[in-house]
């Protein structure tokens, strides 16, 4: 604040400092978070489940990746409110320090072998923890980068909080890559899984000395400020919002296709119930060249719809990832890992990131600031909740032994694409709407005197 009691408009480097801490924040929780993802289908099953069913353990693992995301609508609601009360900086440092302690103390668990079903209950209960935290980063990081963006450009700014998780995927992979191809399968299954979760301490380290700097969004002072922040955020977002956090709910179940590359398709592929014999080690490059080449493709995507608007390369990539499922899972099924990796890129790597780099700014642009990480966090993690829980379902319903896989799951994937593609395009568009009128008519308020309206900031 200035002498005259004035907040200024974000300058450049404001901006590049909050979309850097959005970016190195969601690469740290989502290194944490995917690292038991790559544990759940490839360790997890013979460590933390009783030996005698392989077909249960695969299923009971893969379930409790999805319990993660069963605890992100109760982080969602906790941690929304605590974003639109307390701030988004608070937010992020808070999250951030919920999944590095409960991460780093997965690494540490006795397996079922020693302490019997206390293990998989000390499993399923650090997976809640990590679930809560990571409900916050998304729509934290999204809100603070958007509300420092100048017009016409949140859509590329807020990419960047999407391409931070998918290079916290590339790290995850990365740790787990070399362990696995260096190492006994011996001794990778007795202790070289636990190396990734250590690290986590030192991700801790590193993602509280970034955040701590970075300031607190100006739009969310500007609701101090006015006296606009509400007591009760989640009431004020269902009463005047509730028709667009279904929406961003059904929306976010386009994550379908993250769960097929990374999860079921690492089980199918690599879990020898299955018989399709991947190596570990060969497996772990599909998700990783498919990141790598996300991380390319996300700002360039981002630009694009800060031009075209965000509903078109929501719906085309929805829709187009849906379709290159089925080939992936064939190229699975034959065996033929070149196939498969290049159908992961051009479907998780390239398609995909049509909604994938968009929705960071899509989802929260529909929802005013003094509601916006609230309803977003609200909306996206129960869509995310709910869709986590298909690998388990695919498991379930295409176990080992099941006739054409492919086409079963690759039939039900498109089918749940489909119905995100058709809530985005229902929605208004938002990509030309000033700051201080996003959430829709009347649910926005006019800057206070001396605040910089943001469609008036342009980089200077």
């Amino acid at each position: 604040m200035d002498i005259d009691g004035k907040i200024p408009a974000p300058s450049r480097q404001q901006t590049r400092r909050a979309t850097a801490s959005g970016w190195i924040g969601s690469v740290l929780e989502y290194y944490d978070f995917f690292i038991y993802a790559q544990a759940a289908s490839m360790v997890f099953p013979q460590l933390f489940f009783p030996h005698g069913n392989p077909k249960l353990a695969i299923v009971a693992s893969l379930a409790t990746y999805g319990v993660g995301y069963v605890a992100r609508p109760i982080g969602g609601f906790v941690l929304g409110r605590r974003g639109d009360t307390h701030g988004r900086k608070h937010l992020l440092l808070l999250c951030m320090f919920l999944m590095g302690i409960s991460t780093f103390a997965v690494g540490l668990l006795p397996t079922y072998k020693q302490i019997g079903i206390a293990a998989p209950i000390a499993l399923v209960v650090l997976r809640l923890i990590q679930g809560f935290a990571v409900a916050g980063e998304i729509s934290g990081a999204s809100s603070m980068i958007l509300e420092q963006a100048p017009f016409g450009r949140r859509g590329y700014y807020a990419s960047y909080a999407l391409q931070g998780t998918q290079a916290g995927q590339i790290f995850a992979a990365a740790i787990f890559m070399p362990l696995a191809y260096w190492l006994p399968a011996d001794a990778f299954a007795s202790w070289g899984w636990r190396i990734p979760f250590l690290l986590s301490a030192f991700v801790l380290a590193a993602g509280y000395v970034i955040r701590r700097n970075v300031q607190e969004s100006r739009a969310f002072i500007d609701e101090g400020l006015q006296g606009a922040i509400p007591e009760s955020p989640i009431r004020v977002a269902f009463r005047e919002s509730w028709r667009d956090i279904v929406r961003i709910a059904v929306m976010a179940s386009a994550a379908v296709i993250a769960m097929v590359a990374t999860i079921f398709g690492a089980a199918y592929a690599v879990q020898p119930a299955y018989g399709i014999g991947f190596h570990p080690d060969t497996y772990l490059v599909i998700p990783l060249v498919g990141n790598i080449v996300a991380v390319i493709v996300i700002p360039f995507v981002g630009r694009l719809s800060d031009r075209i608007g965000r509903r078109i390369p929501v719906v085309v990539g929805s829709l187009g990832a849906g379709l290159l499922s089925y080939v992936y899972l064939y190229a699975i099924s034959a065996g033929n890992a070149p196939v498969a990796i290049v159908t992961s890129v051009l479907m998780w790597g390239i398609v995909y990131q049509g909604f994938n780099a968009v929705f960071p700014s899509f989802m929260p642009e529909l929802f005013p600031t003094r509601t916006r990480v609230s309803a977003m966090s609200i909306g996206q993690n129960v869509g995310m909740a709910l869709t986590a829980l298909l690998p388990s379902l695919f498991a379930a319903i295409a176990p080992p032994g099941t006739k054409d896989i492919p086409l079963l799951i690759g039939t039900l994937t498109l089918v749940i694409t489909a119905v995100a593609a058709i809530a985005a395009w229902t929605a208004r568009e938002t990509y030309r709407t000033p700051l201080h009128e996003l959430g829709g008519p009347g649910s926005g308020r006019r800057p206070a005197a001396g605040i910089a309206s943001a469609d008036a900031v342009e980089a200077r």
